[in-house]
């Protein structure tokens, strides 16, 4: 039997505030991408920077722990696996989704401060939305129901 391995460590930058939603069972996803920065030399030996933009998404406790303490430019360290979907928009083309589905994130560096130039987010002014794609305040606590958790959401 052959071995099959997917995997993915990366670290980078977030490009923007993540974004927190939740399922309609209760369940809390977060999506964000982040910028992972590569230097290398070209065949001149002239230095090159290339830059790759990678979505993530992030599922339950860790999903609104990253919502909750990342924000735009914070770096992080991001394990987990690949994941490449398709399907079909509404004009009937095929299009694929490719995403990191992140089993751990690692907050790197402190939290980004006002003097740094960002706003400081908090969880009180953050907005979350819901599956159905409508925005509400963020509830100071918000009881998840018990029971399973759904299956992972494609989209």
């Amino acid at each position: 039997m052959a071995a099959n391995l997917n995997r993915v460590i990366l670290i980078g930058n977030l490009t923007a505030d993540p974004e927190l939603s939740y399922t309609g069972s209760g369940t809390a996803r977060v999506r964000f991408s982040i910028a992972v920065n590569r230097q290398y030399k070209d065949a001149s030996g002239q230095l090159q920077k290339e830059t790759t933009y990678v979505p993530i998404v992030a599922w339950g406790a860790q999903a609104e722990n990253c919502a909750n303490y990342l924000s735009k430019g914070r770096a992080v360290a991001v394990e987990g696996r690949l994941r490449i979907d398709s399907f079909e928009n509404a004009e009937g083309e095929r299009k694929k989704v490719v995403e990191v589905v992140a089993n751990n994130v690692q907050f790197l560096g402190g939290p980004r401060s006002p003097a740094d130039g960002y706003d400081q987010p908090t969880t009180e002014n953050r907005t979350v939305k819901n599956s159905d794609d409508n925005v509400k305040p963020r509830p100071a606590e918000e009881k998840k129901p018990e029971g399973k958790p759904d299956e992972e959401v494609p989209f």
